[in-house]
């Protein structure tokens, strides 16, 4: 489990220890290779999608955590190599979120049938999530991309993949 991931597991609400944490961490060589001081803005900045998720969709922090990380990990998979790469790098936490979900409820039967934008729904409600809940989350993490990477990168995303620009 890396560094991130440990300092993520923390109650969410309780940043002040969250951000104890991290300072505790700032003299301490990390194993994702990144300073804490990076770390700490960077799980500030994917709190605030998750937030706004928890606030605007009704999800529980971890789901919210865990819907965001599939949702890129299949744009990064299914979309444009450079400009979903681009996308990913311009959201902080949004790497190691993928790392961390990448791939979660793929295989088996999925695969068999076909991939695509059916099959990641088929895997986000096997996490849990309804249609609302599923169009909430990715209208919400499109959203947050597009103030981090620009819509110019984000609309080259939702364009390669068929079929996904109905749902955001």
């Amino acid at each position: 489990m890396t560094t991130i991931t440990t300092i993520r597991r923390c109650r969410r609400d309780d940043m002040a220890d969250l951000i104890k944490t991290a300072i505790a961490l700032t003299s301490t060589s990390l194993s994702v290779g990144k300073p804490a001081s990076q770390i700490i803005r960077e799980l500030k900045t994917m709190e605030q999608l998750i937030a706004r998720i928890v606030a605007n969709v009704g999800l529980e922090p971890d789901v919210a955590e865990k819907a965001v990380g599939m949702i890129l990990g299949f744009l990064q998979r299914e979309a444009d190599d450079a400009a979903v790469a681009r996308m990913i790098e311009a959201i902080p936490g949004g790497p190691e979120l993928v790392a961390e979900f990448n791939g979660e409820g793929s295989g088996g039967l999925l695969s068999a049938i076909g991939g695509g934008v059916m099959a990641l729904g088929q895997q986000l409600m096997g996490a849990g999530l309804g249609m609302g809940e599923i169009s909430g989350v990715a209208r919400e993490t499109i959203a947050f991309a597009k103030e981090h990477a620009g819509a110019d990168v984000v609309d080259q995303v939702v364009a390669s993949v068929p079929g996904l620009s109905q749902f955001v």
